[in-house]
């Protein structure tokens, strides 16, 4: 199957969650033969059209990231490709619009890959999920957003985001901490929370680690100091996968309470690492969908509440495994992307 990418930003622009998605499916499918051209805003040095890196076929729809120029040339790149399918990423949301007005004339169906709304008009993102032929979602959170913008039920697939299990089976442990946060220190973090539940805990002996970069953590150092945890709590920056899965097998308890996340994937890595884990509810985060009805997993609604699932967990032993997550190994899930794609291209014109 040939597939088309349209992703304005790739990971050569920036790492996010959404570019780091992308990334994944694109590897996963040029190493299973399927014909892959990612068309993007230009990343790379020279004058030419085309770039390939790592396997991958990348192509320049305009040289600078602008996401109305974009759109405008995108139909004239996507006709050249000669796609059996055109996936999408949902921002800027001017794409999605661009590539169904070109999915139409090369009758072609047009999957969108929906992670947030940023930054555009909710008209926008409207237009984009009425005139997906199929939208893919992280999480039921996302799908629900997805819904509010006039998409149909029957037209959203949920597909989640996937881990390598194998890094779970086989990392060394790294004792260093036993109480783990981590995710990227943004404004939508809430990292303070974890660091109220640890103060309501300075009774108790225990170590923590913050995971994790970003304009928010000197702020979050600032109110460990404030809070004197400060010589229990260690900031470790970002890390790779592979060394936040060392660090989560040797912890106990993960805490999870950013305020807005289409899919916890540090969670699930927690998870996986058999860390019994607490998630602080938070409307705009799906994080909540991960521990619901599980025994490891549980819920609150303030530091105080974070503070005694801790003190709990105690109860639990110590597991470095839970093999009920290999089901979210990236050889699983990523099938169901071809499964997404089989599916439209057979029902395309049919209705």
């Amino acid at each position: 199957m040939r597939v088309a990418f349209v992703s304005m930003l790739t990971t050569h622009h920036e790492e996010t969650p959404v570019t780091r998605r992308t990334r994944r499916i694109v590897r996963y499918l040029s190493e299973r033969g399927h014909e892959v051209v990612v068309l993007c805003a230009k990343w790379w040095g020279g004058d030419v059209h085309e770039f390939e890196h790592e396997g991958i076929t990348y192509r320049r729809v305009t040289d600078e990231p602008a996401a109305r120029g974009f759109a405008s040339k995108l139909p004239f790149a996507l006709r050249k490709v000669g796609a059996d399918v055109i996936h999408a990423t949902n921002t800027p949301p001017g794409q999605v619009a661009a590539a169904k007005t070109a999915g139409r004339f090369l009758r072609t169906p047009v999957v969108v890959d929906w992670w947030d709304d940023v930054d555009y008009a909710p008209s926008g993102y409207r237009r984009a999920a009425k005139r997906a032929d199929l939208v893919v979602a992280p999480s039921q959170t996302v799908k629900t957003r997805v819904r509010e913008h006039g998409a149909s039920e029957s037209d959203i697939e949920v597909v989640p985001e996937c881990i390598d299990t194998s890094l779970v089976r086989d990392a060394d442990s790294d004792e260093r901490a036993q109480l783990v946060y981590a995710r990227h220190l943004d404004e939508h973090a809430n990292v303070e929370s974890f660091l109220l539940s640890l103060a309501e805990l300075r009774d108790r002996d225990w170590s923590a680690a913050v995971v994790g970069d970003g304009p928010e953590r000197e702020r979050a150092e600032r109110t460990a100091r404030d809070l004197r945890i400060d010589d229990r709590v260690t900031f470790l920056g970002a890390l790779s996968d592979a060394e936040l899965v060392s660090v989560l097998k040797g912890a106990h308890v993960f805490v999870q309470t950013a305020e807005r996340e289409p899919f916890a994937r540090n969670l699930l890595w927690a998870l996986a690492c058999g860390c019994v884990s607490v998630v602080e509810y938070q409307v705009g985060s799906s994080a909540h969908e991960l521990v619901e009805g599980r025994e490891r997993g549980s819920l609150a609604t303030s530091p105080q509440e974070i503070a005694e699932r801790i003190a709990a967990a105690g109860a639990f032993d110590h597991w470095t495994d839970d093999e009920a997550y290999r089901e979210y190994d990236c050889q699983n899930v990523l099938d169901r992307y071809v499964d997404c794609y089989e599916r439209v291209v057979a029902n395309y014109g049919l209705f």
